[in-house]
């Protein structure tokens, strides 16, 4: 596996956030970033998106963000440009969002909730390959799910 590092999104790299693009048919399980990094914008003071990058060549997206009222970590809109999909990618880079996460840059919670659509198989699985199990909460086809994090 390449090294698969995770970049703050900023001035030099948001235009190669908004060329990543899905399969057909997956826009229903996750947003592009232009939408996320609009949200990014308005909650700036508790989340970092970020370019996930295989050597210099952004191939994906993911933004964390910390809930103050729930006290917890949250992954959202965590994405593998269509051409780089099934090559390991995904699996690197959410290791690297737990390992930044178990420093805790926003605050001193170990829970971190991520949402999946039901249907998306190879999503659900990957979560579940690193300890996310659902929580029991659902939100239409999005359930959640939920894990720890150690130091």
């Amino acid at each position: 596996m390449q090294n698969i590092t995770l970049k703050k999104i900023d001035e030099t790299n948001f235009l190669s956030a908004f060329g990543l693009k899905l399969r057909e048919g997956q826009e229903r399980f996750v947003s592009h970033p232009v939408r996320s990094l609009a949200q990014a914008y308005v909650y700036y003071h508790q989340c970092t998106p970020f370019g996930i990058f295989c050597e210099e060549q952004m191939v994906g997206y993911v933004m964390v963000i910390y809930d103050y009222d729930l006290a917890e970590y949250d992954i959202w809109h965590m994405m593998i440009d269509k051409d780089r999909q099934g090559l390991g990618y995904g699996t690197a880079a959410l290791q690297r969002c737990l390992e930044y996460i178990a420093k805790k840059p926003f605050g001193d919670s170990d829970r971190v909730v991520l949402t999946c659509h039901r249907e998306n198989g190879a999503a659900l699985a990957l979560y579940r390959k690193f300890g996310f199990a659902e929580t029991g909460n659902a939100d239409d086809e999005e359930i959640e799910l939920a894990m720890r994090v150690n130091h």
